[in-house]
């Protein structure tokens, strides 16, 4: 891995950190430095697709940590960078639920930002 590599790897994880950081504290407002407005955000529930806004998910964050939020554990799993894109897999290990996120990123006036975020999410026995 080269040292320009490196340095957009940790661009990259610093966006990422921002959006653990408002799952981790109930703070939508840390998505703001992690999400590009143009977001989306797209899952299937019940075989149906879903979206949703940057704003739409921003505005269903509480303000305040989940009481389980000391059980919680989240991971980047995987970043690959060519250019100014890049996708990260990232793990959300809850205790009642494991979900994988799909971020994709383009590094826009020199900041890396995710524009889309797909995910799925998968009940613990």
């Amino acid at each position: 891995m080269t040292l320009m590599a490196t340095s957009e790897e940790a661009a990259i994880r610093a966006a990422i950190e921002h959006y653990f950081r408002a799952h981790a504290t109930g703070e939508g407002s840390h998505l703001l430095q992690a999400f590009r407005p143009e977001l989306r955000m797209m899952w299937v529930k019940d075989g149906a697709l879903q979206s949703r806004t940057r704003d739409e998910f921003i505005a269903g964050f509480s303000g305040k940590p989940a009481e389980d939020e000391a059980q919680r554990k989240r991971t980047i799993e995987m970043i690959d960078v060519t250019g100014n894109a890049a996708v990260a897999k990232l793990k959300l290990d809850y205790p009642k639920t494991t979900l994988t996120d799909y971020f994709a990123l383009l590094k826009v006036d020199g900041e890396w930002k995710v524009v889309n975020k797909i995910f799925h999410g998968e009940p613990k026995k």
